[in-house]
């Protein structure tokens, strides 16, 4: 397969990245990098995908999350005065900060949604559990009246 001198395959691109193929294809569907296609429609990391996927990556040694960086990727950033690496803005971080905070709003909101359903999971299992032992109590020969009074003793002490 003919590519550009500067573009690099998928296998190519995850070799010197030093990731799977599977990890850029993954980005890809993130959104964090748009690698251009062949005429063939196979993936062609150019060296601005390169250098994206490589703060991508240190980012993640970094210990941030893929959504974290993701919001970073999309905010602008500015050069220095003095030279050295572009940086976040002072308004980039804001708006950082508060896309975080919103996803974290997202995810305390639903970690209490499956608490929730975590009670009710466990009142229904401490439910099913009285009911195989009422059932467990009548196969083995006890008296109808003796295995409702111990099944509605069990309902009252849960």
């Amino acid at each position: 397969m003919a590519t550009a001198p500067d573009s690099l395959t998928v296998r190519d691109a995850a070799a010197r990245l030093g990731v799977t193929p599977r990890t850029l294809k993954y980005y890809e569907e993130l959104g964090l990098v748009v690698p251009v296609r062949s005429a063939g429609r196979y993936r062609l990391y150019e060296q601005a995908d390169l250098e994206r996927l490589g703060r991508v990556l240190r980012l993640r040694s970094l210990g941030f999350s893929l959504t974290a960086i993701t919001a970073m990727l999309q905010q602008p950033f500015e050069a220095p005065a003095e030279g050295g690496r572009p940086r976040l803005s002072n308004s980039s971080l804001k708006s950082l900060r508060v896309a975080l905070a919103e996803q974290l709003a997202a995810i305390d909101a639903r970690v209490t949604q499956v608490r929730r359903e975590l009670r009710e999971a466990a009142a229904l299992q401490a439910q099913l559990r009285r009911d195989i032992d009422y059932v467990e109590r009548r196969i083995a020969g006890e008296p109808l009246e003796e295995a409702l009074e111990q099944h509605s003793r069990g309902r009252k002490t849960s």
